[in-house]
């Protein structure tokens, strides 16, 4: 079993009282149990954030790349907008 570290946190009361609530229905046995899996969806989400973070800057990279190299097209906005379009209806429908 993972070691053990007890820990004292302040919050604010609104969530203090959603924390009782979650364990005062029996959602949860504890509220070490309802901060743990706030912590664990944390973490999840901050990984994906920061997996995002890095293809925007290589996206980015590869722009600045393809600028430097001379790889330019003329800015087309409804080429782009109809693009936006396809990808958003595309995400919907995964």
């Amino acid at each position: 079993m993972a070691e053990i570290e007890r820990l004292t946190i302040t919050l604010p009361a609104a969530m203090a009282a959603a924390v009782k609530g979650a364990v005062a229905g029996g959602d949860y046995a504890s509220s070490s149990e309802v901060i743990r899996e706030a912590l664990r969806d944390w973490v999840v989400k901050h990984a994906l954030q920061r997996q995002e973070l890095a293809s925007l800057k290589a996206d980015i990279d590869r722009g600045i790349a393809d600028l430097a190299a001379g790889r330019l097209t003329d800015f087309d906005a409804d080429r782009i907008a109809e693009r936006g379009k396809a990808l958003s209806a595309r995400s919907r429908s995964a």
